[in-house]
């Protein structure tokens, strides 16, 4: 199953192809995606991106894990969040969500098992 490609972004809206949700944040895996609801985890722009945040898409068995902090790069993703996705023996690539979003769909279309969390506004 390869990672579904993100089909479009711009500030609050994302659109990954075969999708028809629009989402302002979202989590991509190999075969899926959803909305990325921060309510769930307690998550807020710091201290940012927490392993929890992560652990759906990590179960799906991905490689490398791309992290979208924002347009204006304003979520964290503190060093305990990188260590625990070295110690599951996954790549982390930490960007600015449009850089991040481009990353993602190299790696996908390279056949990358490759996830995603993306913030698609501040």
């Amino acid at each position: 199953m390869s990672s579904p490609e993100i089909a479009s972004l711009s500030w609050g809206q994302m659109k990954v192809k075969g999708c028809s949700t629009t989402y302002k944040d979202c989590k991509v895996w190999p075969g899926g995606s959803r909305t990325w609801d921060w309510r769930e985890t307690g998550t807020n722009h710091s201290p940012g991106v927490q392993p929890a945040d992560l652990e759906e898409v990590v179960k799906k068995g991905v490689k490398t894990l791309v992290i979208g902090r924002g347009m204006s790069e304003a979520l964290q993703v503190p060093p305990s969040t990188v260590d625990y996705l070295k110690k599951n023996g996954i790549d982390a690539v930490v960007l600015q969500t449009e850089k991040a979003v481009a990353e993602y769909n190299a790696l996908a279309a390279r056949g990358v098992k490759v996830g995603g969390v993306f913030h698609s506004t501040c």
